[in-house]
């Protein structure tokens, strides 16, 4: 990605959030606005109604089908469904790759072989490897409960979390990703007693980083890994980026929500992102400054609010951290409904909701054909054809 240049013109708050989440909602699908291109839900198991972790675009599809025909390690790893009347397709492991420690294993060896043979080098080659390993959930927002890296089936498959992958693979299957966002900042308070003066501590990325170099940051940033924490990444991140000790951390970071978006990368990867928040002001004369350590950052500088909006109009931010920091002013009360006439679309923008259930009845619609009604969480036996009625769920075109 190459160095920022100031957009012209500058960008208003609504664009600022639209620059990261650029994936067309449910919604806005049903409306027309669809994708260029077919996506294929990803499923824990060959049921239509088994949970979606992610979404797959077509060459990754055709690579999973060339895989499991060719290659005998592949093969029993995968299932391909498809929908005998709408031709509506959905993959997932196969049935016997059924506890989270199987696929994770399934998962590593075949992102290290593509890795290898030099697939998609733009998203997992060796220079965007990261040997970093993320959880994934069945449920989002559900909750997180990895088991820790000791034994992954150490609770069955009964929990929500279904296995880990290499960061760098999570864009190539949709996966949703988790990180943490701080905003460092200080707080003078109004002569008159109104809003508040506010001051960020901004980073400027080091100009080797693998994703936005060269670009401003939010203060404090990083992707959680399996097995750690949110607190744990936030004081983890603090210390490697900003140099902020952990007492300090402990002592003024303060958790403030989350921030979600669904993100259509610029190769043209899905990639849901949710981020939990935090606000760390510091108290008046503290002689705490932020300070590059891991050499991610190549320097902070405290910003005026005006200048920090004046840098995110001219979209020199990093999208997603663009996006805290509108969140971060709508908290603030710096964007308000009387004065942002897109102030409901900005709001429910950054707090997007990712329906994984449309994703699997893109798969289920007429899958299974019965007499009557029936909800759809109601099990469906095969042996009792006769009896057992329909399951009834919306269609969503992908």
């Amino acid at each position: 990605m190459p160095a920022p240049t100031p957009a012209s013109p500058p960008q208003s708050f609504l664009q600022i959030v639209q620059s990261c989440d650029s994936f067309p909602a449910a919604d806005q699908v049903q409306n027309g606005a669809a994708p260029e291109e077919t996506l294929i839900p990803w499923l824990l198991s060959s049921s239509p109604t088994s949970p979606a972790v992610g979404l797959l675009r077509p060459e990754i599809v055709a690579q999973l089908r060339k895989e499991t025909e060719a290659f005998d390690g592949s093969r029993g790893s995968w299932f391909f469904g498809q929908d005998s009347e709408t031709g509506r397709e959905w993959v997932s492991f196969a049935d016997e790759i059924d506890t989270p420690s199987a696929r994770s294993r399934v998962v590593k060896e075949l992102c290290e072989r593509w890795r290898d043979v030099g697939l998609w080098p733009e998203e997992i080659g060796p220079g965007k490897w990261r040997n970093e390993l993320y959880p994934v959930y069945r449920d989002p927002f559900g909750t997180h409960d990895y088991p820790g890296n000791a034994d992954e089936d150490v609770h069955g498959d009964n929990l929500n979390y279904a296995f880990r992958m290499e960061r760098a693979a999570t864009g190539l299957f949709g996966i949703v990703i988790y990180g943490v966002h701080v905003t460092v900042y200080e707080e003078v308070p109004s002569k008159d007693g109104k809003q508040p003066e506010y001051k960020i501590w901004v980073p400027r990325r080091a100009a080797t980083k693998q994703t936005w170099p060269g670009y401003l940051d939010n203060s404090i940033a990083g992707g959680i890994e399996a097995g750690s924490g949110v607190l744990d990444c936030v004081v983890k991140e603090a210390m490697e980026e900003a140099s902020i000790p952990e007492d300090i951390v402990r002592r003024y970071a303060r958790p403030t929500g989350t921030v979600s978006n669904l993100v259509r990368t610029p190769g043209g990867w899905f990639q849901p992102e949710l981020g939990f928040v935090h606000d760390l002001c510091l108290p008046p004369n503290s002689g705490i400054q932020p300070r590059p350590l891991d050499g991610e950052v190549e320097s902070f500088e405290l910003l005026s609010l005006d200048k920090v909006i004046e840098h995110m109009r001219s979209g020199l931010f990093v999208s997603n951290s663009a996006t805290v920091l509108v969140d971060f002013m709508v908290r603030k009360g710096v964007i308000s409904p009387d004065d942002e006439p897109h102030y409901q679309e900005i709001v429910a923008r950054i707090h997007r909701k990712f329906r994984h259930e449309f994703w699997v009845t893109c798969a289920v619609h007429n899958v299974i054909k019965r007499a009557g009604k029936r909800t759809a969480s109601t099990q469906v036996d095969d042996q009792t054809e006769d009896t057992q009625p329909i399951i009834e769920v919306e269609e969503f075109k992908i």
